[in-house]
C-alpha cells in the first residue's frame, strides 16, 4: 500500500494522521493543474519506484515540467502523487515501545539536525532532541 501513493495518503487521511495538501496526477495536463492549485514549492513522489526514483522536491514553475515528466515516466502506473513541499521544517520523532496489549511508552525523542528534506538514512539525529521547545 505504501508504493501506490494514493492508497498511503487516503488511509493516513481514514486514520486521522495530518497530510500535506496534493493528488495524484496520471497525466502531464494533470499534474499542471494540481501544482497551480497547491502552489510551489512541492514533492512529486512516483508510485511504485524504489528509493524515490523520479520523484523529488521542485521550488519554481520553471523546474517542474522535467520533474513532473520525470516522475510519471518512473512509475509503471505512469502516476504521481504532487504534494505541497514542507521542506526545511524542523524534524522531531519519538522512539516507542508497544506491547501485544496496545500499551505505549516513550523511549526518547529525536531530533534531526537536518532539517527535513533530507532523507532518513542520510540525516544526522540527536536523542534526546536538545532544542524541542
Amino acid at each position: 500500500m505504501t508504493e501506490d501513493r494514493e492508497k498511503f495518503r487516503l488511509r493516513m487521511l481514514e486514520l486521522g494522521a495530518g497530510v500535506c495538501k496534493g493528488r495524484t496526477a496520471t497525466s502531464f495536463l494533470e499534474g499542471k493543474e494540481i501544482a497551480q492549485e497547491i502552489g510551489f514549492p512541492l514533492v512529486i513522489r512516483p508510485s511504485f519506484t524504489l528509493g524515490g526514483t523520479g520523484g523529488g522536491f521542485v521550488n519554481t514553475r520553471e523546474e517542474f515540467d522535467g520533474a513532473l515528466n520525470r516522475g510519471l515516466h518512473a512509475s509503471p502506473l505512469h502516476e504521481v502523487l504532487i504534494e505541497q513541499s514542507i521542506s526545511g521544517w524542523k524534524e522531531f520523532e519519538l522512539e516507542l515501545l508497544r506491547d501485544a496489549g496496545g500499551n505505549v511508552i516513550i523511549i526518547c525523542s529525536i531530533e534531526n539536525f537536518d532539517p527535513m528534506g533530507i532523507h532518513t538514512g542520510d540525516s544526522i539525529t540527536v536523542a534526546p532532541a536538545m532544542t524541542l521547545l
